[in-house]
């Protein structure tokens, strides 16, 4: 069990963060911004990403928690910290870490949708596109989640590894 292949360097994750807060300064311009971060694996990838964006704005933090289902009942998400800040006619911006099935991300916008703001947009840092159950529209992505199950700058296995300042793969045996 450990740590195996580099995935995204640290200079790759950083390049590609500069590139999408180009793209969300160009939209966002004149604009003020409301930041959404899911904890507590977008921690890292939130706290890069604002430091580079230009317009005024708030931070906010969801976390959740998914119940396991047992005896083949589906899975529960829960909301463990809701929003502190009102979304009314504010632009957000979700952020994320990763992206997968859209299942967990798709009770979050609806939730976020329920406080009716002006705009919704979501960024993630991983988008596994393949996994995809639900089509929901990604407005800024750094990468293509390769088919592995990944650890570093925020993504843990069993709350461990998300100091890394990089994402490599993770031998579980």
């Amino acid at each position: 069990m450990g740590i195996g292949k580099t995935v995204f360097t640290e200079e790759q994750i950083q390049s590609q963060i500069e590139e999408i807060a180009k793209e969300i300064n160009r939209d966002y311009q004149g604009q003020e911004l409301v930041i959404v971060s899911i904890l507590k694996g977008s921690l890292y990838f939130v706290a890069d990403l604002t430091r580079r964006l230009t317009m005024p704005l708030s931070i906010d933090f969801l976390s959740i928690g998914v119940s396991p289902g047992a005896d083949n009942k589906p899975r529960v998400v829960r909301i463990k910290k809701d929003l502190d800040l009102d979304l009314r006619e504010r632009q957000v911006l979700l952020v994320e870490d990763l992206i997968g099935t859209g299942l967990t991300l798709a009770y979050v916008c609806q939730r976020l949708e329920m406080d009716k703001p002006a705009s919704l947009k979501i960024c993630t840092l991983l988008d596994k596109s393949k996994d995809r159950l639900l089509p929901i529209k990604i407005d800024y992505r750094c990468f293509a989640m390769p088919d592995r199950f990944l650890v570093g700058y925020g993504l843990d296995y069993n709350e461990q590894y998300r100091n890394l300042p990089y994402i490599a793969e993770f031998r579980k045996k």
